[in-house]
């Protein structure tokens, strides 16, 4: 697993009898994720399910059994900026889940946030830059966010995953599997 620094963490507030989340994924920041593998997201890339208003849910440590927003409750608002994803979010403290997320981020456990993704056929270019690997993705479905401990993006901290170019393994030349990009 990888991890970056607490640059652009996710921010937390209490005001009012509620608390209140915000962070931006950064769009156009390039990370390491592995010695030779890198990876950024174009300015838009989660569009699509965001302006549709598709359900997306705010999780922690991509739990599905630990939802703390939703847009589909009303409490998740997401908005895709030309910077990256904005993300605002009331979270009810009355589920054990919450209240335990809300005091491991106030004892400065869980400061990062990390997408989670499909990316369709043709939504990604991975080229090689000499001995290393860019990924850059364009288009990609987004079903969830999470609050996470561990960080790969230093300015948004994302859950690493394993990649590598599809078709160096795939049997069939040019052959793609969506679901082998999941991100989780």
């Amino acid at each position: 697993m990888l991890w970056g620094g607490n640059i652009g963490a996710l921010e937390i507030r209490a005001e009012g009898g509620e608390t209140h989340l915000s962070a931006v994924f950064p769009y156009g920041s390039e990370t390491e994720l592995a010695p030779g593998r890198r990876e950024v997201f174009a300015p838009h890339a989660f569009r699509a399910r965001v302006e549709a208003g598709e359900e997306i849910h705010l999780l922690t440590q991509h739990d599905y059994s630990k939802p703390l927003a939703s847009t589909a409750a009303g409490n998740l608002t997401l908005r895709d900026l030309d910077e990256g994803l904005e993300l605002r979010a009331t979270v009810d403290a009355s589920t054990s889940w919450a209240a335990d997320f809300i005091a491991a981020h106030k004892a400065g456990l869980v400061r990062g946030i990390s997408p989670g993704f499909r990316v369709e056929r043709g939504g990604d270019r991975v080229e090689r830059r000499g001995a290393e690997i860019v990924r850059t993705v364009h288009s990609a479905s987004l079903f969830e966010i999470s609050a996470v401990t561990v960080p790969a993006y230093p300015q948004a901290q994302i859950e690493a995953r394993a990649w590598e170019t599809h078709q160096d393994r795939l049997p069939v030349r040019g052959a793609v599997y969506p679901l082998n990009r999941w991100r989780l």
